[in-house]
């Protein structure tokens, strides 16, 4: 009987770690980026900010949104009020007025400013070479995400050159993830 919880345990924990974002730093996408080429995905949250964490909760928590950024993308966690140190474009960003123990909002991070994040949640679409492509501030639903993803990953967004061209393509966007 132990022999067969055992199992079940393991087998639960595997479906659940594998119904989750592969979260990584932005070092570290970085680096895996020298190795093999592919976009960044990035989620810039604060640590008080409520939209921030619904997304967490709900969005990040999809199955079809955890497999297609797992698969497409390298994801980031990046708290934009936070402390890491991030080196990008050959510079170094940090947040030297961050206040330990501070309740509420604290002082925004270098990188957060340095790619004009101004409000949360945001996310950061980077492309191979860890180009800037488009910040895309607001929570989203797994289906409104949906559009953003596989607008980027296909690399349509290159061809959305007008305000015009961007509401047709939102029109004839079929979503598939479940919501």
């Amino acid at each position: 009987m132990k022999k067969i919880v055992f199992v079940f345990t393991l087998l639960l924990t595997a479906v659940v770690s594998a119904q989750e974002i592969k979260w990584m730093t932005m070092n570290e996408a970085l680096a895996a980026q020298k190795e093999s080429p592919k976009k960044i995905f990035m989620d810039v949250y604060t640590n008080w900010c409520g939209p921030c964490k619904l997304m967490d909760q709900k969005t990040f928590h999809n199955e079809d949104v955890v497999s297609y950024i797992n698969t497409n993308f390298y994801p980031v966690k990046f708290n934009a009020e936070g402390t890491e140190e991030v080196f990008y474009n050959n510079q170094t960003y940090t947040n030297p007025n961050y206040k330990e123990g501070k309740k509420g909002r604290n002082s925004q991070h270098y990188l957060a400013g340095a790619l004009k994040i101004t409000g949360y949640p945001s996310i950061v679409f980077f492309d191979e070479n860890a180009s800037v492509i488009a910040p895309v501030p607001g929570y989203r639903t797994a289906q409104q995400l949906e559009l953003y993803l596989k607008m980027i990953y296909n690399d349509d967004y290159k061809t959305l050159t007008s305000n015009a061209a961007w509401r047709a393509y939102e029109k004839k966007f079929k979503p598939e993830f479940k919501g």
